[in-house]
């Protein structure tokens, strides 16, 4: 059986930690900063795990992950 093709672009999204999750950088912080507050802003700079419901998906992305 062939190897299984790793999604480029998720593997640059996303990391896995030593639990199983997936953890990725959030959008939207990048510009037009002025009118976020400064608690949204602040949040944006953490990085999120993966919700459960969309675990599946990522991890048919990065089969060897």
């Amino acid at each position: 059986m062939p190897k299984m093709k790793t999604n480029k672009s998720a593997a640059k999204r996303f990391k896995k930690t030593k639990s199983g999750k997936f953890k990725f950088n959030k959008g939207f912080g990048s510009h037009l900063l002025t009118n976020k507050s400064p608690k949204r802003r602040r949040n944006l700079r953490k990085p999120a795990t993966v919700a459960p419901g969309d675990m599946k998906n990522v991890k048919g992305m990065l089969p060897y992950a």
